[in-house]
């Protein structure tokens, strides 16, 4: 795949791997972790010696038939794609991977949970996967930003899938972690660096990364970036990227300010802009249940034996909370397997054709890694820990009640999961009813609950009252039909 001159007769392209030049003129010692053998695992899926620029040749996958935009992708995507057992790709992706592969800049406006991460990134690997040398040390040939280190870490994830079969490399760098990792798998180079903006600056700073090689930018929940104040650190990062690349824009919302943004990243962007999911699941018996977080295994197990439950799944944010929920659950005489990340592929597999048969009762996954599940006869779902984003709450909830069964959802909240609960009750527009008969109920959680939405509904009632009315108020001129399209035309200005 013939890539722009620009970025391959780049000056800069050699001047990390002599070292740095002291000022006596003598050459600095190299950073730690230099020369030696790199293993991808989740950051790379690929092995080659540190100072070898050619990569080994994997021998050709045979394409396979698949609907929409999939059957349009490399082998390699189809494959994995396969595996996960994704057939039919979602709107946001029939949208917005063509004008990607094509070349053009896109502006996406999709709520998370719609299928946007697959939607970037399957047009990101395809078009590394052209390249048969490795990126030089510190100088990534994609750059993708993130608001928060979780989405930051599912990004890396998809990465990692999507990519299995491809020699394309990639690391996740964001902050509250240890630094010298990072340091390492950027000085051993990468293709893909996908970044929360405060931590990639400060390696910037640093000398560990140079943006000078950068082909493709995609920023990700860019009205996120806003409300978190990450304008500034972006517009800093973009400062250093060059013109020539490509660009992906993302965002739920689109005010004035995300609006001002994109225009200073964006040549002439294909748009397309996707509805959410209708948050009501009307057939789902939903309840929440107010537990200190120590005893929610009790609880648990405790459901799972009265309710005698024979199908579930339970979500869980991290990889090793759902082994460990596995261990105390088989202790407790209850079959389980987790599916995550970290599990092979054989692994997740057998895990989910022994929970279709009926061998395991629970599959205790994390989001990521139940994409691909797709059972009838859940009767029940278990949010263990509540999703960071509201509207995987809809999604999660959504495995079970299929094709017109009754289904349960069971929340668990404990004092630090409020703040979650609250997020996913404002976008579900609805109070999910209390669960208290149970004997690990805590009143205390329940009252901190209750009486902040008595406040917040004192101070609604204040404002309203306090609200002077408007004498006057400008009269907007009406919408083009144009301009309130949404199948991915660009919107007349």
């Amino acid at each position: 795949m013939a890539k722009p001159d620009s970025f391959m007769s780049n000056p800069n392209k050699n001047r990390r791997r002599s070292g740095k030049k002291t000022r006596s003129g003598g050459s600095k010692t190299p950073r730690r972790g230099g020369p030696g053998r790199f293993s991808g695992g989740r950051n790379g899926g690929f092995k080659a010696k540190r100072n070898s620029q050619t990569l080994k040749k994997r021998e050709p996958l045979e394409a396979i038939k698949m609907e929409g935009v999939f059957d349009t992708v490399i082998p390699e995507i189809q494959h994995a794609l396969r595996q996960e057992h994704y057939e039919m790709p979602t709107p946001v992706q029939a949208e917005a991977i063509p004008p990607q592969v094509a070349g053009s800049d896109l502006f996406g406006s999709a709520q998370t949970g719609t299928g946007k991460t697959a939607a970037f990134t399957i047009p990101l690997l395809q078009e590394l996967s052209g390249y048969r040398k490795r990126p030089d040390s510190g100088c990534p040939r994609a750059l993708i930003l993130a608001p928060t280190r979780e989405l930051a870490a599912q990004i890396g994830e998809s990465i990692a899938t999507y990519g299995r079969f491809l020699h394309v490399s990639h690391t996740v760098i964001f902050g509250g972690v240890g630094q010298r990792p990072q340091e390492i798998a950027l000085d051993r180079g990468v293709d893909i660096v996908v970044a929360t903006p405060g931590r990639l600056l400060d390696l910037m700073g640093q000398g560990y990364v140079d943006l000078a090689q950068v082909e493709t930018f995609i920023l990700d929940e860019a009205d996120r970036m806003l409300d978190m104040g990450f304008i500034p650190d972006i517009e800093k990062v973009i400062a250093q990227l060059p013109e020539d690349r490509r660009n992906g824009f993302f965002s739920a919302t689109v005010p004035k300010a995300v609006e001002e943004l994109a225009g200073k990243i964006l040549v002439n962007p294909v748009r397309v802009k996707i509805d959410p999911e209708s948050p009501t699941v009307d057939k789902i018996d939903q309840r929440v249940l107010y537990v200190d977080r120590a005893k929610k295994d009790d609880l648990l197990i405790d459901m799972i034996r009265r309710r005698k439950i024979k199908r579930a799944i339970v979500f869980v944010k991290m990889k090793y909370r759902s082994n460990r929920i596995c261990e105390r659950l088989d202790r407790a005489g209850i079959s389980s397997e987790p599916i995550h990340g970290n599990k092979s592929q054989a692994a997740r597999t057998r895990a989910l054709q022994q929970f279709k048969s009926g061998k395991i009762k629970v599959l205790v996954a994390t989001d990521i890694a139940a994409r691909g599940i797709d059972v009838d006869d859940i009767t029940d779902v278990f949010n263990y820990d509540l999703p960071v984003e509201a509207e995987t709450y809809v999604h999660r909830i959504g495995r079970t009640a299929r094709a017109g069964a009754e289904g349960h959802a069971w929340t668990f909240c404990s004092k630090d999961d409020v703040d979650l609960l609250r997020d996913v009750e404002r976008f579900i527009k609805r109070a999910i009813p209390d669960e208290t008969d149970h004997e690990y109920h805590r009143e205390s959680i329940l009252n901190t609950v209750r009486n902040f939405k008595t406040s917040r509904r004192k101070e609604a009632q204040k404002k309203n009252k306090n609200k002077k009315p408007r004498r006057w108020a400008l009269k907007k001129k009406p919408r083009s039909i144009e301009e309130l399209s949404v199948g991915g035309k660009e919107r007349n200005r």
